[in-house]
């Protein structure tokens, strides 16, 4: 799969590519989980020298670490308990090609070493033996971590970072390039319904347009898996906004404020989850009042103090009929959204940010109101 996108900063990336695959110089790519980093290791394996043959891929972070000497360097008989026959490992194998060392970043510091001596001398040792074997491999590496940070940390070695950083390409996230969102769900829609013989409708534009809206914290990956679920389950009808907002995850946005540590017990991040939740509620609710208030609720001048008369303040009470006089918050609401919805010829984003509150809110109120463009 090619990498996708019209971005400056994904033209900018594939321009990089192009420049640097020819060569046999070391490539670090940084990235968050599921923005594609393994396409961009691909793609400069597709354009480089060694194409011809088969590209390995190791995920450091999968193999234990026992074991991860062995299936990179390989091993002797007997080299260790169960080590029935000599075997090759992953930088034999990948003689004359491509060896891209995923998560790198969750590599042990004593193969770090190892691998650092493959970069300066060109050889390595099998576990168990005292054979130097040539290595003819060009190495890219890829971590979702900030390796700089890691080496100051003391997680990394310092000097196979530098090893490593000759070239970096750094891949976005997908919050960082929302006009590429369209071209990729596309690419998603047609290649999963031609592989699945699937009938699909499509997007519509503000479907599109709530995609924009999200953060994406799984990225691209997400949005494969989003785009595929929901032509599964909405088979045959072409998805609006309010379809597709029934399979979006009520996750955080860029609004929010209180987000959940990962390194908590279950109970301290199931009370701040609450606290989460209810916050963002609170935020809803104060931005409705402010509305309302401002468009519905004019200053009154001061009036000169009398004393009140009990009786006419009870017999006003009981002549005000709250069912036929008296809007609602909601019926307000409502009122006030619809207006804006229609001056703006229902554009989302403009509705959003004339009445100062995010797309999710306005799509949630579109969605409890019932409303449709007519």
């Amino acid at each position: 799969m090619e990498i996708l996108g019209s971005s400056r900063v994904i033209r900018q990336i594939r321009e990089t590519i192009h420049q640097v695959a020819p060569t046999n110089i070391p490539v670090l790519i940084e990235g968050e989980s599921g923005t594609g980093k393994e396409l961009v290791a691909r793609a400069l394996h597709r354009h480089s020298r060694r194409k011809d043959k088969t590209m390995f891929t190791v995920n450091c972070g999968a193999i234990p670490e026992g074991i991860l000497e062995s299936e990179l360097f390989g091993h002797q008989k007997g080299a260790f308990t169960g080590a029935v026959e000599a075997r090759k490992g992953y930088f034999e194998m990948a003689r004359g090609s491509t060896l891209f060392l995923d998560e790198i970043g969750e590599m042990p510091l004593s193969t770090q070493v190892k691998v650092l001596r493959v970069l300066e001398e060109k050889e390595f040792m099998r576990v168990g033996g005292n054979t130097n074997y040539k290595a003819d491999v060009r190495i890219v590496a890829a971590t979702n971590k900030n390796l700089d940070k890691e080496v100051r940390a003391g997680n990394f070695r310092q000097d196979l970072y530098f090893r490593l950083n000759a070239v970096k390409i750094t891949v976005p996230p997908l919050r960082d390039r929302v006009e590429d969102i369209p071209i990729l769900v596309e690419k998603f829609q047609s290649e999963f319904t031609r592989e699945n013989r699937i009938d699909f409708a499509g997007f519509t534009a503000d479907a599109i347009e709530l995609l924009h809206s999200q953060l994406w914290p799984g990225n691209v990956r997400e949005l494969r898996n989003l785009v595929q679920s929901v032509i599964v389950l909405e088979r045959g009808q072409k998805i609006d906004a309010q379809i597709l907002s029934r399979h979006l995850k009520p996750e955080e946005t860029t609004e929010s404020r209180f987000p959940v540590p990962t390194n908590k017990s279950v109970d301290q991040a199931e009370r701040e989850l609450i606290y989460r939740v209810l916050l963002e509620l609170k935020s809803d609710v104060d931005q409705m009042k402010q509305l309302l208030f401002s468009q519905f609720m004019q200053p009154k001048s001061l009036q000169e103090w009398r004393p009140v008369n009990p009786e006419h303040t009870i017999q006003q009470a009981e002549e005000v009929k709250p069912e036929e006089e008296i809007k609602t918050m909601q019926e307000a609401g409502k009122e006030l959204i619809v207006k804006t919805l229609k001056k703006t010829n229902w554009s989302k984003r403009k509705t959003a940010k004339l009445l100062n509150i995010s797309e999710r809110t306005l799509y949630r109120k579109i969605n409890e109101y019932n409303l449709q463009e007519n």
